[in-house]
Order: C-alpha cells, then sequence, then structure tokens
C-alpha cells in the first residue's frame, strides 16, 4: 500500500500533466495494485453482505482524472484513490461500503477514511429513505449505534424539516440529511501493510452492514415504485 500513497503524495507535490506523462509506468503499477486490493476488499465484504458478490475492481474504482469544468480548482488529477463496493457497482444507486485513500501532505487536507452508506440519492429514492425513516427510525438509529467508532456524516443537512414531514418528530436530524453516511478514520498505523488495511476495513465494514442493508431496502422500494 505503501507504494500507492507515495505516488499520491508526488502527485500532490507535481500536480501536472507533463509530470503524470513522465511517471505514468508508476500510477500504472500502483493501480495495478489497488485493483487487486479491491478484488480482495469486495470478496471480503462478500462474506457479510452477498449484495456485492460477482462485483470487479472496474466496478468499484474511480478514474483518477479529475473533471475540472465547473471547478475553480483546474488541477487535473486527484490526490486519492477510492473504492465504493456497492449492489451492481459504483453507478447504481444503492447504498454501499466506500474506502478513500489519502495521504496527508504538507498544507494539504488530508487522510485516509472508511465510509458506509448514500451518498446524495435522486429525488424518489430520497423521499424513500425519509419514508423509511419516519417508519422505522429506532431501527435506523440501532444500525448506527452498532457502527462502533463510525460517526453519522452531517455536512449535507437541511436547514428544515423536508415539506410533507412533521417537524415534531423525533427523528428530525436525519429526516433533514440529503445523504446518509456514516465514516471513520483509517488509523495511520495499518495503511502501510496491505493485509493488515484489508482486515482492517473488511471487519469495521462488517459493523456497518444494518445500517447499509436498512438503506438498500428503501433505494430497492424506490426503484421497484418506479417500474
Amino acid at each position: 500500500m505503501e507504494e500507492i500513497l507515495g505516488f499520491l503524495r508526488r502527485l500532490h507535490d507535481h500536480n501536472d500533466r507533463e509530470w503524470f506523462d513522465a511517471h505514468r509506468d508508476e500510477w500504472t503499477r500502483a493501480k495495478r495494485r489497488f485493483a487487486a486490493f479491491t478484488e480482495r476488499l469486495i470478496a471480503g465484504i462478500a462474506t457479510f453482505d452477498p449484495s456485492v458478490r460477482g462485483l470487479r475492481p472496474q466496478d468499484c474504482t474511480y478514474r483518477i482524472a479529475r473533471d475540472t469544468r465547473f471547478s475553480a480548482d483546474k488541477t487535473p488529477y486527484k490526490t486519492h484513490v477510492g473504492a465504493f463496493v456497492a449492489p451492481r457497482g459504483k453507478k447504481s444507486g444503492f447504498a454501499g461500503y466506500y474506502l478513500h485513500l489519502e495521504p496527508s501532505c504538507d498544507g494539504m487536507l488530508g487522510g485516509s477514511l472508511l465510509a458506509a452508506g448514500l451518498y446524495c440519492p435522486e429525488p424518489h429514492v430520497l423521499r424513500s429513505v425519509r419514508e423509511e425513516i419516519l417508519d422505522h427510525g429506532d431501527e435506523l438509529t440501532r444500525a448506527i449505534g452498532r457502527a462502533d467508532g463510525f460517526r453519522l456524516d452531517t455536512s449535507e443537512s437541511l436547514k428544515r424539516i423536508p415539506s410533507g414531514f412533521a417537524a415534531g418528530s423525533e427523528y428530525a436530524e436525519l429526516l433533514k440529511l440529503k445523504s446518509f453516511g456514516i465514516e471513520k478514520p483509517i488509523p495511520g498505523e495499518v495503511l502501510p501493510d496491505t493485509d493488515a488495511l484489508l482486515e482492517y476495513a473488511v471487519g469495521e465494514f462488517r459493523r456497518t452492514q444494518p445500517f447499509v442493508a436498512q438503506l438498500n431496502r428503501a433505494v430497492a422500494y424506490a426503484y421497484e415504485e418506479m417500474r
């Protein structure tokens, strides 16, 4: 794993196409290593969540090139790699398990983390999740609590209860969310060792499975309604 992190550190310091082209072989090796790790991660998650069985690394990983069309930051490359393991892959719209590797560099916010959940769902899916919270908020609250060490990400949240939901609900803070995710940092001591990182990630993601499963129950219901 250190080869991947080392490449990302150097890319942070030389984030331009000329440098990247000169070091493309290094990126190819790092990309291959991350794909091999992702394949093992998928297999590990499938031991407790069979809905991800059969996924390939390319179904779960992302290009390193950034889309700069609508961004003030015109640096051409990401300084992290990530894998989102979800039923039917990263573009399916289902909740899943996300591993993010990003070295912390001088003068740069960064850090590696694990996250689980559903990011910016489409409006009909979002409503279905909110209805799930209204009907089974106690179950979701318990699922979050079972993911020991993970914290609920409230950065994507409305100021008020969304239209159509009662303001006095005991699950008001959950209903305000626009994304539904829990996350925790990866300890630095497990990062360099690929086997240690894999064991840690699979063990921690196992704690989040009830949370992901409940979200996906709502996602599946929304998709069924659309048929």
